[in-house]
């Protein structure tokens, strides 16, 4: 006799099985490579704010540094004069109508000011006295380096600034500063614009080489500095600008005294 034929059952995935086992792995694909995503983008705002937190303490070490050493060299270490350039008339230089006329510090020179300050001295030790200037245009913190001339230091440095410290805010509008306080109510005291450069003055002892007068910058003993630095981007958790204060200060033995 012939053997019945045996038939064997066939298992395996069904069709409907298979498109919900896709669609299952689609949705935790796209869910793993959303959180991917957001913990690349978390790390590349964070990694901006980190930048441009250290680009504005770097910034801050080198304008306080050169607040330190402006007044260098005085008039009174030389017995004759040198040439106009290898000399510091004063710690801080004036406009309009440097060095001619004495000025009042926060009121009748344009420099130095809160958000504009020029330095004057042999910052590098090459024996040549150059001015450093420091201006706020908007939210970008400008510097330039020029030689000390004859005259008026203004058009000189204008020609010369390029930007040094980004996203600086001392000088935001009224609306920006009310938004800001929402989240730091410790920034803006009373609401106003904070100064970037502030200054301490010594009493005149009529020194030669200065114009000796109570508020003239020749008296200036400290440079206090404070930057208020905000991240180009927003925090990716609560999508808020972020800020940082940083202050720092300039403390001078004022050698022309």
């Amino acid at each position: 006799m012939k053997p019945a034929p045996t038939h064997t059952k066939q298992t395996g995935f069904t069709l409907i099985e298979l498109m919900v086992s896709v669609t299952i792995f689609t949705i935790l694909s796209a869910a793993m490579f959303g959180l991917l995503n957001l913990s690349q983008e978390r790390n590349r705002v964070e990694s901006q704010f980190l930048d441009t937190f250290q680009e504005a303490r770097l910034g801050l070490d080198q304008i306080v540094r050169e607040a330190s050493d402006s007044g260098f060299p005085p008039a009174n270490h030389f017995s004759v004069l040198p040439a106009v350039g290898n000399y510091a008339q004063s710690p801080v230089a004036w406009s309009p109508n440097y060095p001619l006329v004495a000025c009042t510090v926060g009121a009748t020179c344009t420099t130095p000011g809160p958000f504009d300050v020029i330095f004057e001295e042999d910052y590098d030790g090459t024996g040549v006295v150059r001015w450093v200037r420091y201006q706020l245009v908007g939210t970008t913190l400008m510097r330039g380096v020029a030689p000390k001339l004859a005259g008026d230091p203004d058009a000189p440095t204008l020609l010369v600034m390029a930007p040094y410290i980004l996203n600086v805010m001392n000088n935001a509008a009224a609306a920006q500063i009310a938004a800001i306080k929402v989240n730091y109510s410790a920034m803006f005291p009373r609401g106003n614009p904070v100064p970037i450069f502030s200054y301490t003055l010594d009493a005149p002892l009529g020194a030669a080489g200065c114009i000796s007068a109570l508020s003239s910058p020749c008296n200036i003993r400290d440079v206090g500095v404070t930057l208020i630095v905000q991240s180009p981007q927003r925090d990716t958790t609560n999508q808020q600008l972020r800020l940082v204060e940083l202050n720092g200060r300039g403390r001078r033995s004022n050698p022309n005294k």
